[in-house]
């Protein structure tokens, strides 16, 4: 997706998920009395420069950014809905303790930290001289080239300047040096991975592509406009900390040009049951006949469902149907504080079993294929080994999309998983009876910092451009609460423990195993995910007793799944058993161009090929209850 320079559009990044900030629509915000008067006086002529800047206008504008300053601080100030304390300062002290223990490390041996000053000035004075000698009119390679695919410096005038070069290459360097530090640090492996972290956020904020003086695009754009772009980024900030409660809520896509039902979520079809977790949909068939085992879907609760259903072209419901699968569709309810006491156990017997019975009733099937994404597929993963624990054989398949069940290498999402940072989570949702999905869209952006943070952060607040509509981040932005009782069980029982992989999990007081899971299995990994690593998913699928097809799509954890056969943007490798390391496996799997949904279509339809006549959403047994996408995909976190 291409990024102009003059003017930009706002990245269109792979998302790794997940990540989620409630949306709302853009704020529509009166410039103040002094961004108003802009023009000079009828008659007179502006007061320019041989550069064409308009100081009368220019001081106007500065005048109007102090006050619209002052509105941000008192959006800041205001009572706020969220009065839980903020981890903030927790944030800082776990960094500093990070780097406190990595400093210690090359500080504790003069000859160690000799080594690291050493290193530091020689690719400076490197810097320097051929700063100078370019300065001199020399064409000179730069010391340290631009990352391929880093659009923050990719205008020319980074590289016509000497100067500029030099304040990219100088910040390239230093964040270079740390990571060096950090990673030939012989620390603990968590110490290692919060450094890592933290370092990522504080070079991404400290790039000289944030700033109007060390940025040559923003300046010249702010000196041609006199400012205007400025006025009105303040503008911006002040509507997103509005639409945050006084916390930054930055917006990412205007989410206004999207309206479920309408252009999103449309693969008709009907809501057939409801409780106080789900709501249950029925798709309408699109072919005469249909495969005579039904589908069901179990997507993530950490965020919304339609991100299988995201429009026509990019719906994966839809490509279901269309291939004859009855499917079935859970839609988890926004929890709020009368869910504070939903365990994982009230997570499995309240959807997946409960809807087993309703797919029984409706089409007289007892068997399932299953399909799971992301934590949908952990919780399915759960409820196929208590299932198994129990002799219930209904669901006969299960497909996995990028689904760990082996935590010990549980990717990115790691540095905020210890005993003291849960303890506190579990304060907090204590206290109101849910996590905040604002919470969650924080961590998942913070993964990704270039791409979800900063780069909006000079689109809207300095070049004061509005964001442009995109699908994929308008259901990133749809934020989604979490109850109390389920999330700690998650956190504990998976990333902090791991007892799903050592059969140390108990549902219903015993444990479950799963290595008792029987059922072929389909599982896609994405090569680029940074929320479930490629790597863990296989580790986690080698604990089944069943065989299993193991397949890596390109990409991350959101567009390696959504790539669709129609307009396919990524590859997928096959391969082998999984009897081999992950690295192995991918030296041997065969590489295929385009989507994988025809290889999943070509898999489940080998499960069990029988077809019947098309069924209609609740068929003669239940009345519909309303048209998906539902009701309760549109509560508003």
């Amino acid at each position: 997706m291409s990024e102009a320079v003059l003017p930009p559009e706002p990245p269109k990044p792979d998302l790794e998920p997940a990540l989620e900030a409630a949306p709302k629509p853009r704020l529509k915000v009166v410039p103040a009395p002094a961004a108003a008067a802009q023009k000079p006086p009828e008659g007179a002529a502006p007061q320019t420069n041989g550069a064409g800047i308009d100081f009368a206008r220019l001081s106007k504008n500065l005048a109007a950014l102090i006050e619209q300053g002052g509105l941000a601080l008192g959006a800041i100030l205001q009572p706020q809905t969220d009065q839980s304390p903020s981890s903030f300062s927790a944030s800082v002290v776990d960094a500093v303790q990070s780097f406190g223990r990595i400093a210690e490390y090359w500080l504790a041996d003069p000859l160690r930290t000799f080594e690291a000053r050493n290193a530091l000035s020689e690719d400076f004075l490197a810097l320097w001289a051929q700063t100078l000698r370019r300065m001199s009119g020399e064409t000179v390679a730069p010391i340290v080239p631009v990352a391929a695919g880093d659009k923050r410096f990719a205008a020319p005038q980074w590289h016509e300047s000497p100067l500029f070069d030099f304040l990219r290459q100088a910040h390239a360097i230093a964040t270079r040096w740390v990571e060096d530090l950090v990673a030939r640090a012989e620390t603990d492996p968590t110490t290692q991975l919060k450094a890592q972290f933290y370092l990522r956020q504080i070079a991404s904020a400290l790039s000289p592509a944030n700033f109007v003086p060390t940025n040559p695009e923003l300046l010249h754009e702010t000196l041609a406009s006199s400012g205007d772009n400025l006025v009105r980024g303040i503008a911006n900030l002040t509507a997103d900390i509005k639409a945050g409660n006084g916390s930054l809520r930055i917006s990412q896509s205007d989410s206004s040009k999207f309206v479920l039902g309408v252009n999103m979520a449309t693969t008709p079809g009907k809501v057939i049951i409801r409780n106080d977790l789900m709501e249950l949909i029925q798709y309408a068939p699109a072919t005469e006949t249909v495969f005579k085992r039904p589908l069901l879907i179990v997507p993530p609760w950490i965020n919304k469902y339609y991100i299988l259903d995201l429009n026509q072209q990019k719906s994966f419901v839809r490509y279901a149907v269309e291939q004859g699968h009855t499917v079935f569709l859970i839609s988890w309810v926004n929890p709020d504080a009368r869910h504070r006491d939903k365990d994982f156990e009230a997570y499995i017997d309240e959807s997946i079993m409960t809807v087993l019975d309703v797919i029984a009733e409706v089409t007289g099937e007892r068997e399932v294929n299953a399909l799971g994404y992301c934590v949908g597929g952990t919780l399915l993963s759960i409820a196929l080994a208590y299932m198994a624990r129990r002799k219930d054989t209904r669901i006969a398949s299960a497909t996995f999309l990028t689904t760990q069940t082996d935590f010990a290498d549980a990717g990115d999402l790691r540095v905020f998983i210890d005993e003291s940072q849960i303890s506190a989570l579990e304060e907090s949702m204590a206290e109101k009876g849910y996590l905040d999905g604002a919470k969650m869209a924080n961590v998942f952006n913070m993964l990704r910092p270039n791409d979800l943070i900063w780069s909006f952060v000079v689109n809207n607040y300095i070049r004061g451009q509005s964001p442009m509509p995109f699908d994929l981040l308008t259901w990133n932005s749809d934020a989604t609460r979490m109850t109390p009782a389920c999330h700690s069980f998650y956190l504990r029982n998976c990333y902090l423990e791991n007892k799903l992989s050592r059969g140390k999990m108990k549902i219903r007081g015993a444990p479950v195993y799963l290595w008792d899971i029987k059922v072929p299995v389909y599982s896609l990994a994405t090569r680029e995910d940074h929320i479930a690593p490629a790597s863990s998913v296989f580790t986690g699928m080698k604990l089944f007793g069943s065989d299993v097809r193991f397949v890596v799509a390109g990409s991350g954890h959101i567009a390696g799944v959504i790539n669709p056969p129609a307009k396919p943007k990524y590859q997928y490798w096959t391969g082998g058993s999984l009897s081999e390391t992950y690295t192995d496996w991918l030296k041997a799997a065969t590489e295929t161009p385009g989507s994988w949904w025809p290889d999943w279509a070509a898999w489940i339809a080998a499960q069990a090929p029988e077809k019947v006549a098309a069924r209609e959403p609740g068929g003669d047994k239940l009345m519909p209850l309303c048209d998906a996408p539902g009701t309760y995909v549109r509560a508003k976190a």
